[in-house]
């Protein structure tokens, strides 16, 4: 009798252990959620880099674009205004 009722005491305290208890399947799931985490976190991160270096590369362009407006401003105006009357152009005068 003191056998079955130390069994039985032992199976009871091993289901309760393992009613209450972490098991490896909680262990794993939580582990992939956080390997999961992980990969999403250093996407995030990557795609931040691609927007800095994106904007990095408009503000040079708007940069070199502002650098060119004084040349191409010149360029312009030289190009509409007449080309000077030369000497060997006017008429003579007789």
């Amino acid at each position: 009798m003191k056998k079955i009722i130390g069994l039985s005491a032992v199976l009871v305290l091993g289901a309760l252990g393992m009613a209450c208890g972490d098991s490896g399947a909680n262990n794993a799931a939580a582990s992939a959620n956080k390997v999961m985490a992980n990969a999403a976190n250093v996407m995030a991160n990557a795609a931040s880099q691609v927007q800095t270096a994106a904007n990095a590369a408009t503000n040079a362009a708007s940069t070199a674009v502002n650098a060119m407006k004084p040349a191409t401003s010149m360029a312009n105006n030289a190009a509409m205004k007449p080309a000077p009357a030369t000497n060997a152009a006017k008429p003579a005068n007789k």
